[in-house]
């Protein structure tokens, strides 16, 4: 009898908590995108630099090797973003809205660089 009390005592502490955790996080938003390079190719492994749009906490998360990435567990509030990989960068995405409970969809451009390097200038050469 007590081992049976104890052990519901352990489930109903464990589901309270669960609970409170899936609340916390149930109202977070969420960006998801891809980076392209110059050539509109997707880039594997490009840095993804973002932060609230006062500039508070930048962060940074990186492209799977699709060229796509994902940002979880957003507050709901405006968010700049920008992209670079192989020495380009993209333009900053500004304002990006986020709201609980929702993905937003961005496309970044790598298209800034003091000069194109030789990975995507080879590529268009074969086209």
């Amino acid at each position: 009898m007590r081992r049976a009390l104890v052990s519901m005592m352990v489930l109903v502490v464990a589901l309270v908590a669960a609970q409170n955790l899936a609340a916390q996080h149930k109202g977070a938003g969420v960006i998801s995108g891809v980076v392209l390079g110059p050539d509109d190719k997707p880039v594997p492994h490009a840095s993804v630099t973002y932060q609230s749009s006062a500039g508070i906490a930048p962060h940074a998360v990186h492209t799977d090797s699709q060229g796509h990435f994902t940002i979880a567990k957003l507050r709901s509030d405006n968010y700049d973003l920008r992209a670079s990989g192989r020495g380009v960068y993209s333009e900053w995405e500004k304002n990006v809205t986020v709201r609980s409970g929702q993905t937003k969809s961005v496309t970044l451009r790598l298209i800034y660089a003091k000069q194109i390097p030789k990975a995507y200038t080879k590529s268009k050469a074969k086209e």
